[in-house]
């Protein structure tokens, strides 16, 4: 005698439609410049600035920031070490988040940040101000061309765009509410 899951599982395999495949996504075309890129990305309230790699990165930040004192990064000798099992109330004592960011998208400034870059998940968020690394040759002019180019195998990652912000609250505009108070791109 067969259970009621077996049942219903036989059901629902025999009541599978076939696969149907995607369809095709058109090349939209678009201005992948880094005139570009920089235009949107300062629109959103983020900066880039050029540097020369494999330079240093300490004086450009130390320009910056002088401020930050607390800093986390994997580019970076002697940075605060972070990792996935650090602990959140740690993380919110982080002045400055350096990471290295893999895909710029010329149509609305964001760049493609995965896990394996961000030390923690919520390391990119609850910094005071976050600088992400970027080869000017790994911008693309749309979202469809980046997520043509994110590997298949998945995983967490996330798209930063900007400087947190939000006007919800009597339309008044508030920098930093849900994440970093800057966004500054260093492309090299």
């Amino acid at each position: 005698m067969t259970s009621s899951r077996e049942n219903i599982l036989a059901a629902a395999q025999a009541n599978k439609p076939a696969e149907t495949p995607l369809p095709t996504v058109p090349d939209f075309g678009g201005d992948a410049s880094v005139e570009r890129f920089t235009q949107v990305l300062a629109g959103i309230g983020g900066r880039a600035v050029w540097v020369q790699r494999p330079q240093p990165l300490e004086p450009v930040l130390a320009q910056l920031f002088p401020e930050a004192r607390r800093i986390a990064s994997p580019l970076l000798a002697g940075a605060v070490d972070i990792n996935a099992q650090t602990p959140t109330a740690l993380l919110a004592e982080i002045d400055l988040a350096v990471l290295e960011g893999e895909i710029g998208v010329a149509e609305n400034g964001a760049i493609w940040l995965p896990e394996a870059n961000m030390l923690h998940r919520a390391l990119p968020t609850v910094t005071q101000h976050l600088v992400l690394v970027l080869d000017h040759r790994c911008i693309v002019a749309t979202m469809h061309q980046a997520y043509a180019r994110l590997p298949g195998t998945g995983g967490y990652g996330a798209f930063v765009a900007g400087p947190s912000k939000t006007a919800d609250i009597e339309q008044s505009l508030v920098i930093g509410a849900h994440g970093a108070r800057s966004l500054v791109v260093l492309l090299y």
